[in-house]
Parts: C-alpha cells; sequence; structure tokens
C-alpha cells in the first residue's frame, strides 16, 4: 500500500488503514508505506510545510517502488509522486506487477485547472494517463468513476469512504435543559466552507437557540462562533456522540463535486441528522426530508437548521434513517471484503496474463 500519509492523514487512514486487519485476516502479507509521515501532517494542520520532510519523503518513495516487484499488486493512492510527470512513476513502478490506482477526491483537477501553460502541458493529463495504466480503479464516488470511465480506464468499482460499524455507535442521549449542538468536524483547509455561515451561527447563538463545535480546527482562527474541539482517533466518536446536528457546507466547485461526504457518513453513523450542500455525492447521501436537508443559500442553511432545532423527535426520525443507510453501504463491514475480492480478481487476472 503506497499511501499518501500515515493514520494521521485521514484520506490514508479511511482508504487503506483501516482493511489492514481484514486483509491480514484472510492469509495475505501486507506493507503500509507513506510518503508523507505523521509529523509531516501535524505540521501541515498548523499551516506550515516542510521541504525536508517533502524531500525525504520522495526519496522514500522512490526507493520502495524500486523493491516494488516483491510484491503481487500494488495499492496506490492517488498516484506516487505528486506534482512530478506520468512518465517519471511509470520508471519506477515494476513491470509485471498489476497496480490499483485508489481516488477519494478530484486531485486531478489540480493539475488541469493550473494556470501555467508549461505546468499544465506536463502534469495536466498525468491521472488520466495513470487512470489508463492501471490494473484497475477505485472510486470513492460516482463523479470520480466516471472521470476514471472517461479517461479510458480498464477497469473502474466503487468503493465509497466508510466507517467502523464496531467504533460508531448511535448516540443515546439528548439536551434538555441546554440548546441542541450543531457540529462540524474537519481540517484546516475546509473550515473556509463555514465562512459564509458566521452569520447565521451568530445569529442562532444569540438568540440562545443553539450551541456550535468544530472538531479538528481552531474555530477562533477563523473568526468563527464555534467552540473549538482537539480531534484525535481515540476521541472522534465522543466527540461527534456531543451533537445534535452535523453539517457539510461546501462551494459548488469541481474539486469538491469529487468529495466522498465521509463527515456525513460520520455523523450518520452516530444516529445524527445532518445539512449538507447539494453537491457531488451529498445529493446521494442526504434524502432531502428523510436523515436530514439539504440546503443551497444560507435562507436555506437557516430554515434547515431552525426547523431542526425547533423539532426533537425530528432529529431523532431523522437520525435513525441516516443510521440504517450506512449499516446497509456505508461501513468497512460491507465494503472490505468487497475490496478484498476486487485484490484477488486483480492477482489472478496478472497471473493469467
Amino acid at each position: 500500500m503506497l499511501t499518501r500519509y500515515g493514520r494521521l492523514g485521514a484520506s490514508s487512514r479511511l482508504r487503506s488503514f483501516q482493511y489492514v486487519p481484514m486483509i491480514k485476516q484472510v492469509g495475505w502479507n501486507v506493507t503500509v508505506s507513506p510518503l508523507f509521515s505523521d509529523r509531516y501532517v501535524r505540521r501541515l494542520q498548523s499551516g506550515r510545510r516542510s521541504v525536508i520532510s517533502i524531500m525525504n519523503g520522495y526519496l522514500r518513495r522512490i526507493a520502495r517502488l524500486a523493491r516494488g516487484g516483491a510484491f503481487d499488486v500494488i495499492w496506490i493512492e492517488k498516484e506516487c509522486l505528486p506534482w512530478l510527470p506520468d512518465w517519471f512513476e511509470y520508471r519506477l513502478l515494476p513491470a509485471g506487477t498489476p497496480w490499483v490506482i485508489d481516488y477519494d477526491d478530484a486531485v486531478f483537477h489540480r493539475y488541469d485547472s493550473l494556470g501555467s501553460s508549461l505546468a499544465k502541458r506536463a502534469l495536466g493529463g498525468k491521472h488520466r494517463s495513470l487512470m489508463r495504466s492501471a490494473s484497475m480503479i477505485t472510486a470513492g464516488n460516482n463523479y470520480l468513476a466516471e472521470y476514471a470511465e472517461k479517461a479510458g480506464a480498464r477497469r473502474v468499482e466503487l468503493l465509497p469512504t466508510v466507517i467502523d460499524l464496531d467504533r460508531y455507535t448511535i448516540k443515546t442521549t439528548s439536551c434538555t435543559d441546554s440548546p441542541p449542538r450543531i457540529g462540524w468536524i474537519g481540517q484546516r483547509v475546509n473550515a473556509q466552507f463555514l465562512l459564509p455561515l458566521v452569520d447565521v451561527f451568530r445569529r442562532l447563538k444569540s438568540e440562545a437557540k443553539a450551541r456550535f463545535s468544530a472538531i479538528g480546527i481552531d474555530a477562533d482562527a477563523f473568526g468563527l462562533p464555534m467552540e473549538s474541539v482537539q480531534w484525535s482517533e481515540s476521541s472522534e466518536v465522543q466527540s461527534l456522540q456531543r451533537l445534535d446536528i452535523g453539517i457539510m457546507p461546501l462551494q459548488n466547485r469541481p474539486f469538491e463535486r469529487g468529495k466522498c461526504g465521509y463527515k456525513l457518513i460520520q455523523y450518520m453513523a452516530c444516529g445524527l441528522p445532518v445539512i449538507a450542500s447539494p453537491v457531488g455525492v451529498n445529493r446521494e447521501l442526504v434524502e432531502h426530508g428523510v436523515n436530514g436537508f439539504l440546503a443551497e443559500s444560507t435562507e436555506e442553511w437557516e430554515q434547515a437548521l431552525r426547523t431542526l432545532l425547533d423539532d426533537a423527535e425530528l432529529r431523532s426520525s431523522m437520525g435513525r434513517n441516516g443510521r440504517l443507510k450506512v449499516e446497509q453501504a456505508f461501513c468497512k463491514q460491507i465494503t472490505g471484503p468487497k475490496l478484498i475480492e476486487l485484490l484477488a480478481d486483480t492477482v489472478a487476472a496478472e497471473r493469467r496474463a
């Protein structure tokens, strides 16, 4: 597994690391090799980048690829070496070893939207080229899958980003003498999507209609009227269970259309009703009026929030519906066996060739 990050990186933790125990249980040996360390991720979360850490990561990745022939299949998170052209990766990937590329973000738009003509010429078609050459593409949603199919990928399989049902349990208590708590979980790079709702949050807070929590960021640094809650893998479920409503605002741009809606799945797994922007996979996850609301304008957001804040029974029923949806399709108990079967098929196909 050539992951982008260690366990602290959400995409790597959810798309790769959480499946390792299940894969080992069926008798496979798994080697996980992150490009960037947890230390790098911690610095990134605080708004800092280390050039030395980046260089060390690239050197480790190149050394790992040089030994790639010892494996039956290589699982790649997005790409081996970001910001380097496809031909460089082709030279390093071992001949005769099948490789699968996993996408949970529309990272290809970072290249095909570059302003520099030289950079765009070198990188704009990188992911389309990699998709055509891979034995298989696993995509976190239909937007990513359709891109891979149009690029000419040989095989494309949907594999949503999911939670572990053994970790996520339904919220069992609700507030009685305090306003309901509205919450968001995420990384600092995505905190920008909360900013258009600041006035709505302040209004509801001043009316004592709601409390607000931001899990994983320093809310004060963004001018958000929210309580900052420190994130850790061990405490995130407990932090989510303190919420009464989960939110996921987004802007409707190409990159955001490729997001996999993981925070919505987290909220629903805890039995919370959700409100989300109608962007990308959010339209599939949120059944409007059933497990939450889709809201586009600030007026729609405020109306949806007030509706849920005023109706505890509606919050409860929507939360139950959301949990059921997660149990049926968005947990690793469902996707894990599928992933193992897909990897086994890839190895078998290479051996038959």
